[in-house]
C-alpha cells in the first residue's frame, strides 16, 4: 500500500513538473514570439471616424499589414476625450494584437486634467513609436480685420474678456494651447469648449466667436479657401502647407509650442521582441512614399521614433512639460 501511495505522489509530482515545463515553454515562446503575428491586429482609436486620429490610423494600418503579413484593422471606440478606447487597450491582453493609436490628449493631457481616469499611462502602457505630428492653428473670423498675432494680442489687451476662442473640448490640446497663449501673451480671453472642432469652426465662420484653435488637418482647407484668417501655427517651425503663416515663436511667444503628436502604444506587459517587431514595421510604414504623401496632404508630418526607448523618453518629457502648464493654469475636470 505504501508503495502505491508513494508511486501516486511521485506521479503527481512528475505530472506537475510536466505541466510547469509546458507553461515555461509557452512563456518562452511568447517572449520570443517567433510566430508573431499569426492573426489580425487591432488598432483601437478612441475617437469617432473622420477625425485626425482615425484618418492617421486608417492610412497607417495597410502599410503595417504589408510588413507584418496579417490584416491590421481600425476599431473606433469613441468617448470621454479618448478615455474609453484607451482604457479598453489598457485592459487588453499584452500579446501585440491590440494596440492603440492615440494623441497628446488621451495620453498626456486627459490623465492630468481629469480627476478620475481609468488607466495610468506609466503603469498600463508601453510606447512603441510616434507616427505623426501636426501643429495647432490660431485662426479668426475674417471680419475681425486681424492679420497677425500682434493684432490679436493688441485687441485682446484693449478689450479684456471679450475675445472668444473655440476649442474641441475641455482638457484637449486646443484648450491647453489657448491657456499657453493666455499666459505667454498675458491676455484675458475666453475659451469656449465644444464637443469637437467642427462646431467651433462653424461658429467662428458665423461670427459667434472671435476665433478658434484647431489641429491643422481640421482647418487647412478653410484657411486655404480664405474662409478663416490664420494668425499663427504652434509648431517650432513653419508648416510647409502654410508657409506664409508665421509660428507663434517667431512672433514673440517663445513658450507657445503645442504640437499635437500621434503615436502607437501597447499594453505594458507586451513582450519586448513583439514591441521591437512592431517598431520596425512602423519605421518602414512611415517611410512609405504613399503614406508620407497622404499624411502631408492632410497637414500631418510623418514621424518615427529611433527606438521604443526614445519614444518613451519623449513621452515622459511631454508629460512633465504639460503637467507644469496644467498645474499653473489650474485646469481640472471632475
Amino acid at each position: 500500500m505504501k508503495f502505491f501511495c508513494l508511486l501516486r505522489v511521485r506521479l503527481a509530482a512528475a505530472f506537475g513538473l510536466f505541466i510547469l515545463a509546458i507553461a515555461l515553454s509557452q512563456a518562452a515562446s511568447a517572449q520570443a514570439g517567433p510566430s508573431y503575428p499569426d492573426r489580425p491586429i487591432r488598432i483601437v482609436v478612441g475617437f469617432t471616424p473622420g477625425g485626425s486620429n482615425d484618418l492617421i490610423a486608417r492610412i497607417l494600418a495597410p502599410e503595417l499589414a504589408k510588413t507584418l503579413g496579417v490584416e491590421v484593422f481600425v476599431d473606433n471606440r469613441p468617448g470621454a476625450n479618448g478615455m474609453i478606447g484607451t482604457e479598453y487597450v489598457a485592459k487588453a491582453a499584452a500579446d501585440g494584437y491590440t494596440l492603440t493609436l492615440g494623441s497628446i490628449s488621451p495620453f498626456v493631457l486627459t490623465p492630468q486634467v481629469y480627476s478620475k481616469v481609468p488607466y495610468d499611462m506609466y503603469r498600463d502602457f508601453m510606447g512603441i513609436s510616434a507616427v505623426g505630428m501636426t501643429p495647432q492653428v490660431l485662426a479668426v473670423n475674417n471680419a475681425t480685420g486681424m492679420r497677425s498675432l500682434a493684432d490679436f494680442i493688441a485687441y485682446a489687451q484693449k478689450n479684456p474678456g471679450t475675445v472668444t476662442l473655440g476649442t474641441s473640448g475641455i482638457g484637449g490640446n486646443s484648450h491647453l494651447a489657448i491657456e499657453l497663449l493666455k499666459s505667454s501673451a498675458k491676455i484675458d480671453v475666453r475659451d469656449v469648449a465644444y464637443k469637437g472642432t467642427g462646431p467651433a469652426i462653424t461658429d467662428t465662420m458665423g461670427g459667434h466667436l472671435t476665433g478658434v484653435m484647431a489641429d491643422l488637418p481640421g482647418i487647412l482647407e478653410l484657411v486655404k479657401n480664405k474662409k478663416l484668417t490664420p494668425l499663427a501655427v504652434t509648431s517650432a517651425e513653419r508648416n510647409e502647407l502654410l508657409p506664409d503663416v508665421a509660428t507663434a515663436k517667431e512672433q514673440g511667444l517663445t513658450d507657445l509650442v503645442a504640437d499635437n503628436w500621434f503615436a502607437i502604444m501597447a499594453p505594458k506587459a507586451t513582450p519586448e521582441p513583439i514591441i521591437e517587431k512592431l517598431h520596425a514595421a512602423i519605421l518602414k510604414a512611415t517611410q512609405s512614399p504613399d503614406l508620407r504623401e497622404r499624411f502631408l496632404k492632410m497637414g500631418v508630418s510623418p514621424q518615427h521614433s529611433a527606438s521604443p526607448t526614445a519614444f518613451n523618453d519623449f513621452f515622459r518629457s511631454e508629460y512633465e512639460r504639460w503637467g507644469k502648464i496644467i498645474k499653473s493654469s489650474g485646469i481640472r475636470v471632475d
